[in-house]
């Protein structure tokens, strides 16, 4: 029964929308260091603007509110990193460590590998699908813990890089928890990273001593009155919000809908995501680096994030049938997130009602 697939996911025309959009795979460099560039010297330039103001000031507001933005959009390059073409862009990526990554304790080694993985046919929705969980077919409350949690991952990152890295070495037993545990960024707390994880970076070791050696130093420095400790707490709250923003988008991004009991084809895993293209200014606020497209990513995993926008036009204009290809589009945010809220909680009812029927 699990085996058999929807007569939509057979007829999906896979091939024609490749056809469609086969010139648009090749990321453009100057897009990409523009845009980093330009958004996280505004996040810190922010974040600066933000700490040096008055408490409660609308300058201090207002700086808070561009930091948490810009630096969101900064670090969700991560994503870029892990699907652009193995041993390419080795320079963007180690300025991305450097000013973005390890400040934020999630150095591009945490999504490499990982993502990835997520992609796969024969594991994406599954169980061993470290980014998806089947919250349509769970309790609401899940969701509301999921997000939550935004509040304790920025000290479970503290946590890792400035204390467990030195102690794991101190105490090598320890390592292969650490890295299997404590060394991804996924939405599934059960999830355990194979050993060999890793696509692109190979020096996760001198990331992981690089975050290690950051934090450090800015608690130091605090405990020492070199700086304020109002440093640790924007910081804190920067990163909360951030994660909260993700974790948001995150929710809409996926119908989540699969049990993890069977695999899911491609054109499967396509049905199974959301497309919010929304208003052009706003959406990539919460939304950025292409990620408002994320069914047309899922379509073309490899087309880097400033052509997809150019992608999801052309299919839905030109596609012979794109009657399956715009049932995955929501029109916002907030309608994305009430429609799997209504889900799971139709879902909890049905698995409840037995019981209550006895």
């Amino acid at each position: 029964m699990t085996e058999e697939k929807a007569p939509y996911v057979k007829e999906f025309p896979l091939r024609e929308a490749h056809h469609l959009v086969r010139d648009l795979m090749t990321p453009n460099p100057w897009i990409y260091w523009t845009d980093f560039l330009f958004h996280i010297t505004l996040g810190w330039a922010a974040f600066l603007t933000a700490l040096l103001s008055p408490a409660f000031s609308l300058w201090q507001l207002g700086g808070f509110v561009v930091a948490v933005l810009a630096l969101y959009r900064s670090a969700i390059f991560v994503h870029e990193l892990a699907h652009l073409k193995k041993g390419t862009f080795k320079n963007f990526r180690l300025v991305w460590n450097i000013i973005c990554g390890i400040p934020f304790m999630i150095p591009s080694f945490t999504y490499d590998g990982v993502h990835n993985d997520h992609h796969k046919p024969d594991v994406y929705g599954t169980s061993a699908d470290g980014e998806y969980l089947p919250f349509a077919t769970r309790k609401p409350a899940e969701m509301v813990f999921y997000v939550l949690l935004s509040f304790l991952i920025p000290i479970a990152l503290v946590v890792r890089f400035v204390l467990l890295t030195p102690v794991s070495y101190l105490i090598p037993p320890l390592r292969k928890i650490v890295w299997e545990r404590a060394s991804s960024l996924t939405i599934d707390p059960t999830y355990r990273r194979a050993p060999d994880a890793i696509r692109n970076d190979l020096n996760w070791r001198q990331q992981e001593l690089g975050a290690f050696l950051f934090g450090a130093s800015v608690i130091a420095l605090v405990a020492l009155g070199v700086l304020p400790y109002s440093v640790l707490v924007l910081w804190y709250l920067t990163a909360v919000a951030v994660f909260i923003l993700n974790s948001l988008r995150t929710l809409a991004a996926h119908a989540y809908r699969n049990p993890g009991d069977r695999k899911m084809t491609l054109a499967e895993q396509y049905l199974d995501s959301v497309n919010i293209p929304g208003n052009v200014l706003i959406t990539p606020l919460w939304a950025p680096v292409g990620l408002r497209f994320h069914a047309t990513h899922h379509l073309f995993m490899s087309m880097p994030y400033h052509n997809l926008g150019k992608a999801q036009r052309r299919l839905v204009n030109n596609l012979t049938d794109n009657s399956q290809y715009i049932k995955t589009i929501r029109s916002g945010l907030w309608p994305a997130l009430k429609q799997i809220w209504h889900e799971s909680s139709e879902a909890a009812k049905t698995s409840t009602s037995p019981q209550q029927n006895g």
